[in-house]
């Protein structure tokens, strides 16, 4: 009989390992009878993957690996007839063009099976009503958490085609109790709520789960969500080419991935950014994955381009390896500015802790062979000298050289001149 999602979460490390391992065999027997293209480099190497030792010896998989050459070329991953498959989803884009996914029924039934877990965590009940706050377009992740809350038996509310005020008006007129967005959007709404006097503590809203993008679990920006709103935040992670992957830890400081799905391993980067020596606990590493589920779409250690922290030994209920932090950014983001590593996420959680609510976004640029940082960030209202945006200003500078020892440059534009983005955040523009 199969364990409950708890029982998985109460499993020591030797007992966890032998249950991935014997679902990695059903993986690999899979592959084998379908031979699948993407993997035959992998299944000569291991025709019967004996060991773990071999499967650590297997090639990585990247995001260049999926993707044809061209928009007209099918996907690499999902090579099944096309009449196996009865979803069909698109990343936000790759090489200028979204890169096709696909799921069976049984994948699609995995993947809901993976929602339970952040479900769980966000105590997602039955009586919940739950405002689906964003537009639903190819998107996996909308229509995933869509479907898992339908199976759990919730009432869902779809906002798409609505103003950010009609989601608000509509979220208090159904008294919605759960709201699913991504960071970014949180904020927004707080902005959008103070425009039109919209009380958000008063609201019936107890939890947002939130998505898409690193911050639901770095407490600075937490805490500009969770306060204006009243509510708790739910963090989560995943990705259109692997799955849902990610739920929150029990004190909410960071994720816990799905092991009973997924195989996750970490390995610290070389100069050249490439998978060197195995990370240890608390190091900043790249997390490697591999689904157990998705067997339409297969992906075997898979670089996933996100930075973490794991941590094995970290005494909370659930014994799946903790993310400290969550994503804490993604490798191809990271600037060397005078010799400090930084992610965006990082600069946001300052920003947060200086002006919660304001909208800004970072532009990294390249001089000399030496990546720059600046800041712009919008002035609370139209008069950009006021005086108490320029105090937050010299706040913010001195922030910055406290935590990060650096300089960074900040300028105030008119309010309302930034882009918004009710999707992934478009705060951080690179121009390198």
């Amino acid at each position: 009989m199969q364990p409950s999602r708890s029982e998985f979460c109460s499993l020591d490390r030797a007992s966890l390992r032998r249950h991935q391992w014997d679902r990695l065999q059903v993986v690999w027997q899979r592959l084998k009878e379908s031979e699948h293209p993407l993997y035959r480099e992998a299944l000569q190497i291991a025709p019967d993957l004996s060991d773990w030792e071999t499967f650590q010896s297997l090639p990585f998989l990247t995001k260049s690996d999926l993707l044809g050459n061209s928009r007209e070329e099918p996907s690499k991953l999902f090579t099944q007839p096309r009449q196996a498959y009865s979803r069909a989803h698109q990343t936000s884009g790759s090489r200028g063009w979204p890169m096709p996914i696909y799921d069976t029924p049984e994948d699609w039934r995995w993947w809901l099976e993976c929602w339970q877990y952040v479900l769980d965590a966000g105590d997602v009940r039955p009586a919940d009503t739950v405002m689906m706050a964003f537009s639903f377009g190819p998107f996996i992740g909308f229509w995933s958490a869509n479907d898992a809350l339908v199976e759990r038996g919730c009432l869902v509310v779809p906002g798409g085609g609505l103003s950010s005020s009609a989601r608000l008006q509509m979220m208090l007129d159904r008294e919605c109790t759960v709201v699913c967005c991504t960071p970014t959007y949180a904020l927004h709404l707080v902005s959008v709520a103070n425009e039109h006097g919209i009380d958000l503590k008063g609201s019936s809203v107890s939890r947002l789960i939130v998505a898409g993008e690193p911050g639901g679990s770095v407490p600075e920006i937490r805490r500009a969500i969770e306060e204006p709103w009243g509510a708790r935040v739910i963090d989560h992670a995943g990705a259109s080419e692997l799955g849902a992957w990610g739920f929150p830890s029990a004190e909410d400081r960071g994720l816990h991935v799905i092991e009973s799905e997924f195989i996750a391993e970490f390995f610290v980067l070389d100069e050249d950014g490439q998978p060197g020596r195995v990370a240890e606990s608390g190091e900043a590493s790249e997390l490697v994955m591999t689904n157990l589920g998705r067997h339409g779409g297969p992906a075997i250690r898979y670089r996933t381009g996100d930075i973490v922290r794991p941590v094995w030994e970290h005494g909370l209920p659930c014994q799946f390896v903790k993310l400290d932090g969550g994503v804490i950014g993604r490798a191809d983001d990271m600037l060397v500015i005078r010799g400090v590593n930084v992610f965006p996420a990082s600069i946001e959680a300052i920003v947060r802790q200086v002006v919660p609510e304001a909208e800004f976004r970072m532009i990294a640029t390249r001089q000399d062979h030496l990546d720059q940082l600046s800041i712009e960030i919008e002035s609370p209202d139209s008069n950009e000298s006021q005086p108490g945006s320029l105090g937050q200003m010299r706040e913010l500078r001195d922030a910055f050289r406290e935590r990060l020892a650096l300089r960074v440059e900040i300028t105030l534009v008119p309010a309302g001149s930034l882009p918004r983005s009710e999707g992934k955040s478009k705060r951080f523009v690179d121009r390198r």
